[in-house]
């Protein structure tokens, strides 16, 4: 069988464009492998009716619903490779099988590369977060630590002071004058000392202890990681990606197309700004796109 179209990745933009997609009666393959980016974090915010919703169940809610439709069907494999031949897409699969489809919609996602500072893994989407949109709201006025990781960090800095009282922890170092004045001016307070490690009992934050000993009291973490494709598909299509601040970014036009003929793309490979909802309004117009160029041709 050869589906209208493949989606790798069963998150929230992938999700999105198979309901848009099953509606139009088309039929879908979506391949999956079950481990979602914010799969660390207990509650997602700021996505209308689900605010606070735990996002795992979110999505077995959104599966369950696309599979509703006679069309689409679900694999949970991991696609390994992709290659076009004439008008269809074949991608093999990590068990050796392949499946071909006529369109191909790229939405695997990314993974954050945290920094290996001992206590912050276990604290990832609980104490130690990345979004103040997503999370910031639930530490209102509480103490603020930003850990400086690249340059965009001392912008994520100055934002924080809006949730509550910051501490810019450099970890070692350095910092331009003109940028620490604006730091002043929103009332973060710079650490120059390196950091040690986190301290709290479970995933709770109470402080971050610095090299020389010293506890600095915290209750939550904003850090700012570099981040990588789940998937190496789109280079090996040819896919156009650049290199953004955090991660590569694969390029697509506003109807979600990339370079390449037939392939779409959506959700977090294809931007700096990470939400649930972009994810899915991504997913919609990768949808809508595909769609009618299987109507219309292109």
């Amino acid at each position: 069988m050869t589906f209208d179209t493949i989606i790798v990745g069963g998150s929230f933009a992938g999700l999105s464009a198979a309901l848009y997609l099953a509606r139009a009666r088309r039929s879908v393959l979506v391949l999956d492998t079950g481990a979602p980016r914010n799969r660390f974090a207990a509650a997602s915010h700021g996505f209308f009716a689900q605010d606070g919703s735990d996002p795992k169940a979110m999505l077995e809610i959104m599966r369950a619903q696309v599979a509703a439709y006679p069309t689409v069907q679900f694999r949970d494999l991991k696609a390994l490779n992709a290659t076009r031949k004439e008008d269809r897409f074949r991608v093999t699969l990590e068990n050796g099988g392949a499946v071909t489809g006529a369109k191909l919609l790229l939405a695997f996602g990314v993974s954050d590369i945290l920094p290996d500072l001992p206590g912050l893994a276990e604290r990832w989407g609980r104490t130690v977060i990345h979004c103040p949109y997503c999370h910031g709201y639930e530490f209102n006025d509480e103490r603020f630590g930003v850990l400086n990781l690249s340059p965009m960090s001392a912008h994520q800095a100055t934002l924080i002071p809006e949730w509550g009282p910051t501490t810019f922890f450099l970890n070692g170092g350095t910092i331009e004058p003109d940028v620490a004045a604006k730091l002043d001016e929103r009332g973060v307070t710079i650490e120059p000392e390196p950091v040690d490690c986190l301290v709290g009992e479970g995933t709770s934050l109470s402080a971050i202890r610095l090299r020389n000993g010293v506890e600095q009291p915290i209750d939550a973490l904003f850090v700012g990681p570099r981040n990588r494709f789940n998937s190496d598909i789109a280079e090996r299509l040819g896919c156009a990606v650049e290199e953004g601040p955090l991660g590569s970014v694969v390029t697509v036009d506003e109807m979600k197309a990339t370079n390449v003929a037939g392939v779409y793309a959506a959700g977090d490979i294809t931007r700096m700004g990470h939400t649930i909802t972009f994810a899915c309004a991504d997913g919609v117009m990768a949808a809508l796109a595909i769609h009618r160029s299987l109507v219309f041709g292109g």
